[in-house]
């Protein structure tokens, strides 16, 4: 393990983020707001930095995967922890719900402990939203780059479709590759803010919301979130985006480039849109019998089921009040996510999809004991071992998420909240079911259920594997 170039990687991460800081502060300097939130953490976040290079300085060698690992878990920390910052230099929040609140911003998770957020500064409430958009395109480069390379859950098959990422190494195409990913990233975040300012939203509020739909973050500088907004046109648009936001950036590549058919002949994109299709025809059937009127049963299905899977967590309506039978389902929507290579959360429609087909496949297997049936995925044998990499993940997500609910109960929280709450954490969907739902926040819990919350939402963003390998002692062993 080469621990000093790790360490400089990471303090570049921080040099980074201390960076990105200067934006807030243009705006707080624009705005006459207080500066001292951006300027401390800007120096705290070069200090970092520079400390970080004077520990790696001489570094050499190659990177290995458990480098990666490595650099990407502590990577994700220090910026949160930078990201926090702000919020504790503002007085706005103590240590432990500025992590939460930074935790969930760079994990596009849109978790939140404010009561009352439009209180914030116009500055700070860019920062927060600011800091979705940087994990959300971080998230993309880490999907593409890195975890085709440590073969985490099933992630080895997205090799065959990133322009630049090979097997054995990283190739100088990844540059280019993530030159373009930034492009349409950056490309349909401008897009956005364009429509929804057209649309009537005030520009800076645009802007945040812009930020936030692209990384399905779901951060509002609203109390209400969209339903803030009494405007169909930008509920559709924003609906329009999570869509975007939930697709593989790749496929976004493709279209770019004009290979449209392509798109449409990706099984996994052709899997996200049923997924979408099986929750929202339901909901908008259970919301007519529920006397709502046809056309808005149709945008709150939509804006709902679209938001909660691609776990950007926006809200137009509370579900809370929907019928037992719409609601109950809507758990499911908490666990699916986008696909493979967006900035969406969840265990991925690649996954369920794979797992689905190797359900079957199984089944077929106990029909005709003798007959070959491989997991096929895009005309290709699936290999067992990545199989046993997606149950794996499975497991793991299964197990995480039940022992946060237990804990969760045990600090006195009722089972639907515990179960709901582990569930959007994990899934980095922001909000759940019961006292964490569409209308409430997370700042009524005890400071070690939001550490607990904190922890999920890292484990979520990063893979599970990418986080708990670092808990096992033979990952420390030279």
């Amino acid at each position: 393990m080469h621990l000093r170039l790790c360490t400089k990687i990471i303090a570049s991460l921080a040099g980074l983020m201390g960076a990105f800081l200067a934006f807030p502060l243009v705006l707080a300097l624009f705005f006459d707001e207080p500066t001292r939130p951006f300027w401390g953490a800007m120096l705290a976040a070069f200090a970092l930095f520079a400390l970080g290079l004077f520990l790696g300085r001489n570094s050499r060698g190659s990177l290995s995967t458990r480098d990666g690992f490595l650099i990407v878990a502590f990577g994700w920390a220090v910026a949160s922890a930078i990201a926090a910052l702000p919020y504790v230099f503002s007085g706005w929040m103590g240590p432990v719900d500025a992590w939460f609140e930074a935790v969930s911003g760079i994990t596009t998770t849109g978790s939140t402990i404010l009561t009352d957020i439009e209180a914030l500064e116009r500055s700070l409430l860019f920062w927060r939203s600011f800091t979705q958009w940087i994990g959300g395109m971080g998230i993309i480069l880490f999907t593409i780059a890195v975890l085709p390379l440590l073969g985490v859950g099933g992630m080895q098959l997205f090799k065959a479709e990133v322009p630049g990422p090979v097997a054995d190494k990283i190739s100088p195409r990844l540059a280019v590759t993530a030159r373009y990913l930034w492009s349409i990233y950056v490309g349909l975040t401008g897009l956005e803010w364009l429509l929804l300012s057209l649309g009537g939203m005030p520009v800076l509020e645009a802007l945040d919301h812009s930020f936030t739909t692209l990384a399905t973050g779901g951060f509002s500088p609203r109390n209400a979130s969209l339903a803030a907004y009494d405007s169909h046109y930008l509920h559709v648009v924003v609906i329009v985006f999570m869509f975007l936001a939930g697709m593989n950036f790749c496929l976004h590549f493709k279209l770019v480039f004009g290979r449209v058919r392509e798109v449409f002949e990706d099984e996994e994109f052709r899997w996200y849109i049923a997924l979408m299709l099986i929750f929202v025809v339901p909901t908008v059937v259970g919301l007519l019998f529920h006397g709502t009127p046809f056309f808005q049963a149709l945008e709150d299905a939509l804006f709902t089921v679209t938001s909660l899977m691609t776990t950007t967590g926006y809200a137009t309506a509370n579900y809370e009040l929907w019928p037992l039978a719409i609601k109950g389902p809507i758990i499911l929507l908490l666990i699916f996510g986008g696909m493979a290579g967006s900035t969406g959360g969840g265990v991925k429609t690649m996954r369920t999809l794979l797992s689905f087909r190797a359900l079957r496949a199984s089944f077929r297997r106990m029909e005709h004991p003798h007959a070959v049936r491989p997991v096929v995925y895009k005309g290709r044998p699936v290999p067992a071992d990545t199989l046993a990499a997606i149950w794996g993940f499975f497991a793991s997500y299964i197990i995480l998420a039940i022992l946060g609910m237990i804990v969760l109960n045990w600090h006195g929280h009722d089972l639907i909240t515990s179960w709901s709450a582990a569930l959007t954490a994990l899934g980095n969907v922001g909000p759940g079911l019961a006292n964490v739902g569409p209308t409430d926040n997370f700042g009524w819990m005890y400071p070690q259920n939001k550490l607990l919350l904190s922890f999920l939402m890292l484990c979520g963003r990063l893979e599970i594997y990418t986080v708990l390998l670092l808990f096992a002692p033979s990952f420390w062993r030279r």
